[in-house]
């Protein structure tokens, strides 16, 4: 499997400043009090991930429960064993959730539902350093057993130097805006009387949300 393309993760910093504004020097005596405005500077930047995150694992279908919590244990070590080989030592793996539910089939005339079997369902996360080795995860994964791939993230290790460039360019933008628009009404900027970033600087990935199968997924309903 060819690793899929990804692009530069944006980062988006936005900061409000409120100013204080007043006369030129020279016509102050004639102007009244100093007024205030408030201006929002918006700015991106981008950076290269270098860190991804794979959701997937194993999911069973038995006629007892404890026949599909045992073929999806055996699956997922063979699955396990085989991304550690692939990943060596520092193998990064966390299991995410484990489930074993019942599979119900509804009579067409109504009444209560009839238990079919059992599905279990165990993922895990992996977490690789090199982003661009995920197409050769995912084939020793899915080769090893892994029937589920829920999503992929690209991520930043650490993102604060690349919020930090975002918060300071959208400042820069916010000054810029505040001197255009006193220079508009014949004022000059006085002083910064506060400064707040704006919302919350969203953190930086990018997912996709695969949710295959390489088995033929059965409609279920949960019983109450």
């Amino acid at each position: 499997m060819r690793s899929p393309s990804f692009s530069p993760l944006s980062i988006l910093g936005s900061v409000s400043l409120a100013l204080a504004l007043a006369a030129p020097a020279a016509h102050a005596q004639d102007q009244p009090p100093a007024s205030a405005i408030r201006v929002t500077g918006e700015a991106t930047v981008t950076s290269r991930p270098d860190r991804v995150e794979l959701d997937l694992g194993v999911v069973t279908h038995a006629q007892t429960a404890q026949q599909a919590a045992a073929e999806n244990a055996r699956m997922l070590q063979n699955v396990l064993t085989s991304l550690r080989r692939a990943l060596g030592a520092n193998a990064d793996l966390q299991t995410l959730s484990y489930s074993v539910q019942p599979d119900y089939q509804y009579p067409p005339q109504g009444g209560p539902p009839k238990i079919t079997g059992y599905t279990a369902t165990n993922i895990v996360r992996v977490r690789q350093d090199d982003p661009s080795n995920v197409g050769s995860l995912i084939d020793s994964a899915t080769r090893s057993g892994a029937n589920q791939i829920q999503s992929i993230r690209f991520m930043l290790k650490d993102e604060s130097a690349a919020k930090a460039n975002a918060l300071r360019a959208a400042a820069l933008e916010a000054r810029t805006k505040a001197n255009g628009l006193a220079n508009a009404l014949g004022l000059r900027v006085l002083r910064i009387r506060s400064v707040e970033e704006v919302g919350e600087t969203p953190r930086p990935f990018f997912a996709m949300d695969l949710a295959r199968s390489s088995t033929p997924t059965t409609r279920r309903r949960r019983h109450g």
